[in-house]
């Protein structure tokens, strides 16, 4: 049986509370200026550090400037200039075939509803999630990447796996106006703390909160399986 509503409410405002305060000044750490960008390098960033995107989209940035650009790309020479990306060679396809139906069917904008970016290839409910809140300051979900994943369901607050299980879990959980920085918040912790295979439970500020830490239900931290 999980955990009741009202105590899982609870917790998450703790944790909120708690890493607000560790974590005052967390945002997005992909760099972009334009939403075609940000699209971009959200695509770019599944499976790959935000640290090598910014990397690789540095030049790529100046190269392609348009959907138009990305849709007459040769696609052999975009992978090249994507090289190093995890899954190159498909994500060149994704962007290539993005920038058509942004060019065609969108007056060159990226869209502003879930429904006409998840119709873009390589663009799932994740990715459309960061370029609404990001881009277009719409927050209509939460992002849940790894970091989210593995963080909400070591603490105890959904016993979920897959990510948009977790979502819709989460959604009654987190205060709406939170939705945005839940994400921030978590991906900030489990890179300096909670991390995947070490994570540092003497130094955490979320060890008094944490059930996996003290062993009484979460999520062990060696096997990633459910108490």
């Amino acid at each position: 049986m999980g955990t009741p509503l009202d105590t899982r409410e609870a917790q998450v405002a703790e944790v909120l509370d708690t890493l607000y305060a560790e974590y005052p000044d967390t945002d997005i750490s992909l760099e972009f200026s334009t939403r075609l960008e940000l699209l971009v390098a959200v695509v770019l960033s599944a499976q790959c550090t935000d640290e090598r995107v910014n990397q690789v989209t540095a030049d790529l940035f100046e190269k392609y400037r348009s959907a138009d650009d990305y849709a007459n790309a040769d696609e052999s020479e975009l992978a090249d200039d994507i090289y190093g990306i995890t899954f190159h060679n498909n994500k060149a396809g994704y962007l290539k075939e993005s920038g058509r139906i942004i060019a065609e069917e969108h007056g060159g904008e990226v869209p502003d509803t879930m429904s006409a970016l998840t119709d873009l290839p390589g663009v799932g409910r994740k990715t459309a999630n960061v370029v609404l809140q990001h881009g277009h300051d719409v927050v209509e979900g939460i992002v849940v990447d790894t970091h989210v994943q593995r963080l909400s369901r070591r603490l105890g607050i959904t016993e979920e796996t897959r990510p948009e299980a977790i979502e819709t879990d989460l959604m009654p959980l987190v205060p709406e106006d939170d939705w945005r920085m839940y994400t921030h918040l978590l991906i900030s912790h489990g890179r300096a703390v909670c991390t995947a295979r070490n994570p540092d439970c003497d130094d955490c500020t979320l060890a008094d909160v944490c059930p996996s830490e003290r062993g009484d239900g979460g999520v062990d931290l060696a096997s990633g399986e459910a108490w």
